[in-house]
């Protein structure tokens, strides 16, 4: 069985790579497993993975030739699926913000593009059963759907969480009694596609250093679509860690998450470290660019802040943000992370692999 994977344009990473190291870890079969990669993310993949460059024709004929293709993410390039080929759509990230046909925002034509591909998928992942009528709608998917949790996630309530955590945290830096604060701002549609910078940082680093880079360091993780933006950041006490790999390691690493209308809030929560939410352009995030699934005020379960010194007073002050928010915290999960288990890697696999039958 050839399986063909992509994740984010060409990295190693996310759901396809989670199922990929699981289906190697079972070893009891003999597949083909080839990568869509580019240069830029080669260093990526570990040694004798075999890739081929998703800019090149070698990745048609790969995609053309599979039994089962395995992305998070659209395939935005013709190719044509042969008959007999699976296409499982493992998405990235249960949607708060509107997606595809639900966004208010896109450039002319960029969604009808991305419909082709769409159109090939026959697997729909969904990581909780809130996101089930989303997903659906805004692809105006038809095929299954089945709640499976993240295989991504699988790694957050696995045996060796805590050893992981202890060595990601030595790989980055972060001495021990640190307090590592990942902040995952999503991007801005008018940005990417409009005439300035395609991101624009609106937390104040200079003052973060100030006032908690003795005991702080922040790890900042920018979107995919724009996580080479700020290449060349040097400010003491944050590191840029838009490239690493596995995102799922950061949110070991973690103690505390900063966001805004990202998807990451879902993955975080498994761990059940506190969350802040620095969302400085709700209104025209919510009325002009995207609009929302879930009114965040309903839903978040940490505090919702305008202002980079808010921000930091939160952090200041993490006792009391988990104390106020504690049932609502309880309530998020309960909700959006009632499927990660541990587990969503094999029930995914149970479903695409000839022994198993995709279920609605």
């Amino acid at each position: 069985m050839k399986i063909v994977y992509h994740s984010f344009e060409g990295r190693y990473s996310d759901n396809p790579r989670a199922l990929h190291q699981r289906l190697l870890a079972r070893g009891d079969r003999d597949d083909e497993h080839v990568w869509l990669s580019t240069p830029a993310h080669a260093h990526g993949f570990p040694e004798g993975t075999a890739t081929v460059d998703i800019d090149s024709p070698g990745a048609v004929r790969a995609l053309e030739s599979a039994d089962l293709v395995v992305s998070n993410t659209h395939l935005d390039f013709p190719w044509d699926k042969r008959a007999g080929t699976t296409y499982l759509q493992t998405w990235h990230g249960t949607p708060l913000k509107r997606i595809h046909r639900d966004v208010l925002f896109a450039p002319e034509g960029r969604l009808d593009r991305l419909d082709h591909d769409v159109a090939k998928w026959d697997v729909l992942l969904s990581p909780n059963e809130a996101s089930v009528g989303p997903l659906r709608g805004a692809f105006r998917f038809g095929g299954p759907v089945p709640v499976t949790g993240y295989p991504r996630n699988d790694v957050l309530s696995a045996p060796d969480a805590a050893q992981r955590r202890e060595r990601v945290r030595a790989e980055l830096g972060v001495e021990d009694g640190r307090t590592a604060v990942l902040y995952t701002p999503t991007w801005r549609d008018d940005d990417k596609f409009g005439d300035g910078p395609d991101f624009r940082l609106a937390l104040d680093l200079q003052r973060f250093t100030e006032r908690l880079g003795r005991d702080h360091v922040l790890l900042l993780r920018l979107h995919y679509m724009v996580s080479a933006a700020l290449q060349g950041l040097d400010v003491p006490g944050v590191l840029d860690v838009s490239f690493h790999p596995d995102i799922s390691d950061l949110y070991l690493a973690a103690d505390v998450m900063v966001t805004d209308y990202s998807s990451t809030q879902f993955d975080f929560a498994v761990t059940g470290k506190p969350i802040v939410y620095y969302v400085y352009d709700l209104d025209r995030y919510r009325d002009v660019l995207r609009g929302f699934y879930f009114d965040p005020h309903e839903v978040a379960p940490g505090p919702m802040v305008a202002g980079s010194e808010q921000v930091l007073d939160a952090l200041a002050d993490l006792d009391g943000v988990r104390t106020a928010y504690k049932e609502r915290y309880e309530a998020f999960q309960e909700r959006f992370c009632h499927a990660e288990d541990g587990h969503a890697a094999d029930r995914v696999l149970d479903l695409v692999l000839p022994t198993g039958e995709a279920r609605p």
